[in-house]
């Protein structure tokens, strides 16, 4: 009888078990197991459930819940009350957590509290309509930011044997897609039972995220060999011998190439955060042929997702082939895909572009994230990506703001978006193209 019921306990717990270590597997698989890096790989993926039931919540209470010509003004107020004093927070962030290398577990831990913890705020004050939601979303902005700076401070101290930046890049970025992915269901269903509901899950798994943070490896803490990067690649920012005679010693140059690159990054990601905007309330006003105004939401959003998976998925299958072809390749590409769906604007053409702009959104990330590994000194490496990832944070924060601003026409709106792209592309693409010709590695130098 004591056989039987631990067989049955077996097989009930199976779907568990069994699911938990397939993952365990994939994530610890060629030695990121033994670095740590399936830690970090598990954490990324415990943020990005936490941050959509966070997205569902404030969503359909921002949003969804009252008619369009009240919903742009109220997520107006909110871009304003949240995205305004955050866009001048941002560049703060990295500099702030270069000073406290020691204690970047500690850092990624208190972000995930921090958002534990306003989650039940914005649950309160979602139920009372308080005027809380605000500085509360807010405040998980600026946490979701100052996890995203040491994580991608983090990563270079965890690459295994024959490692590199961008396939460890891809790995974590995947990680949370699916994550995201998998989540973002279980949200809608806890939404299904009340506005609260999808924050009280926010906060378990920000809980759980706050004791998975301490159990990354102790090396995360070490600031050994590390220094401060300055994104810029002119010659006043260079101090040689007379470091100790500058304004902000301990600068870096991180190199045109990289440059270059960053910015073509900061044109995709600005178009990245018109689109989510511009569409959403373009696809609420004027479906998709056929369908309601949630579910043309979510095929844009699916069409954007499965882009940006495949993406990442090929920036780990080119590893760091000609990372300055690529990104002047991608961004080629969503130009013209945009400027298409724009003159011929239809159902079928905007899902193609909300899937090529993820595409080429990850993967010239990994590209630039190669030029960080190729070109940047690896004293400066750690400083380097995290002060991009800011940049790249503050181009999404301007993107959305225009994407609330414009006009509902879709022809317009998507003139717009390629704009944006059309500027970047033609800023950068000298400057990339001769770096290629150039074999690449550009001469950097330090203060």
């Amino acid at each position: 009888m004591g056989g039987a019921v631990r067989s049955v306990g077996r097989a009930l717990h199976f779907p568990v078990t069994g699911t938990a270590r397939g993952i365990r597997r994939v994530t610890h698989a060629h030695g990121a197991g033994e670095s740590g890096l399936g830690k970090l790989i598990e954490l990324h993926a415990v943020n990005g459930a936490g941050d959509v039931m966070v997205t569902v919540a404030l969503a359909s209470t921002v949003f969804f819940s009252v008619p369009t010509d009240e919903a742009r003004g109220r997520v107006a107020l909110y871009l304003a009350i949240t995205m305004a004093p955050f866009t001048v927070l941002a560049p703060v962030i990295g500099p702030l957590l270069d000073r406290l290398p020691h204690g970047r577990r500690a850092a990624m831990a208190a972000a995930m509290l921090a958002r534990a913890l306003l989650s039940l705020i914005i649950s309160g004050a979602v139920a009372s309509g308080s005027l809380e939601l605000y500085p509360a979303a807010l405040g998980v902005l600026v946490a979701s930011k100052a996890y995203g700076v040491v994580r991608s401070a983090v990563v270079p101290r965890l690459l295994p044997p024959r490692f590199s930046l961008v396939k460890a890049n891809s790995r974590v970025t995947l990680a949370g897609l699916l994550a995201t992915g998998a989540a973002a269901p279980v949200a809608a269903g806890l939404h299904a039972l009340g506005d609260p509901w999808p924050l009280y899950g926010a906060f378990v798994i920000f809980v759980a995220g706050t004791f998975l943070s301490f159990s990354l490896p102790p090396k995360v803490d070490s600031a050994k060999g590390e220094d401060v990067a300055l994104l810029a690649a002119d010659e006043q920012h260079l101090h040689g011998p007379h470091r100790g005679q500058a304004k902000r010693p301990g600068l870096r140059t991180v190199g045109p190439a990289v440059t270059h690159a960053l910015g073509a990054n900061a044109a995709l990601r600005c178009l990245s955060g018109f689109l989510i905007f511009f569409l959403a309330f373009l696809l609420r006003e004027h479906p998709l042929t056929g369908e309601s105004a949630a579910v043309s939401l979510g095929i844009v959003g699916v069409a954007a997702g499965a882009g940006n998976a495949l993406g990442t998925a090929v920036g780990a299958w080119l590893r760091s082939r000609a990372p300055e072809v690529i990104i002047v390749t991608v961004v080629a590409v969503v130009l013209g895909t945009a400027v298409v769906a724009a003159l011929f604007f239809g159902a079928f053409l905007v899902a193609c572009l909300a899937a090529v702009a993820g595409f080429a959104q990850a993967l010239a990330k990994l590209a630039l994230d190669a030029l960080i590994q190729r070109d940047v000194p690896e004293l400066v490496r750690t400083s380097a990506f995290a002060r991009s990832e800011t940049l790249l944070q503050m181009a999404w924060v301007f993107g959305g703001a225009v994407g609330i601003v414009m006009p509902l026409n879709g022809t317009v709106g998507l003139l717009v978006g390629a704009a944006f792209v059309a500027v970047g592309w033609l800023s950068t693409l000298r400057g990339l193209l001769a770096s290629a010709r150039h074999g690449g590695r550009a001469s950097t130098r330090v203060a």
